[in-house]
C-alpha cells in the first residue's frame, strides 16, 4: 500500500468516527423528545412544527414550508393533526385572508418547551464544559454541514 493510500484510509477512518460520532449525539438529543412525543401519538416532524412556530409566532403556512423544506403535503397531516390536539391554531391574516398564520396555543407552548427544554439543557451543560471557543466551533460546524452547496 503506498503512503497515498493509507493516507486516505487514514482520512476514511476519521471521517467515519465523525459520522458515527453525529449518529450517536443526534440519537442522544432526541431520544427524550420522542419518548414524550410518543405519548401524544407524535413524531420528530410534529416536534419541528411546534419548534419553528413557537420561534416564529404569526408564521404562514408558506413560510413554515420554506422554513422545514418540506412539500405542503408533508406539511399537511401533522399540521392538522397539531391543529386537532389544540397544539397550534391557525388564523386567516389580517390583510390577505387567504393566508393561514400560525400559532402556538398554550398547551402547545408548554409541550414544545418540555421537548426542546431537554435539548436545551443538554447544549447548555456541553458547552459550560467545552467553553465559548468551543461552541463557536461547534456553531461553525453545524452551520457548514447545513450549507447547500
Amino acid at each position: 500500500m503506498t503512503d497515498l493510500n493509507i493516507s486516505e484510509t487514514k482520512r476514511k477512518q476519521e471521517l467515519n468516527k465523525a459520522l458515527e460520532a453525529l449518529h450517536f449525539a443526534f440519537r442522544a438529543v432526541v431520544a427524550r423528545p420522542d419518548a414524550m412525543l410518543s405519548e401524544y401519538k407524535l413524531t420528530r416532524i410534529h416536534h419541528r412544527i411546534l419548534y419553528f412556530v413557537g420561534r416564529n409566532p404569526g408564521l404562514s403556512v408558506n413560510e413554515l414550508l420554506a422554513i422545514l423544506s418540506i412539500s405542503k403535503q408533508s406539511l399537511n397531516l401533522p399540521l392538522r393533526q397539531l391543529t386537532q390536539l389544540e397544539l397550534i391554531e391557525s388564523t386567516n391574516d389580517t390583510i390577505d385572508r387567504r393566508i393561514k398564520r400560525l400559532r402556538l396555543t398554550q398547551e402547545g407552548s408548554c409541550l414544545e418547551n418540555q421537548l426542546s427544554g431537554d435539548q436545551r439543557e443538554r447544549f447548555a451543560r456541553v458547552f459550560a464544559i467545552v467553553g465559548p471557543e468551543g461552541e463557536e466551533a461547534w456553531r461553525t460546524v453545524m452551520r457548514l454541514l447545513a450549507d447547500r452547496e
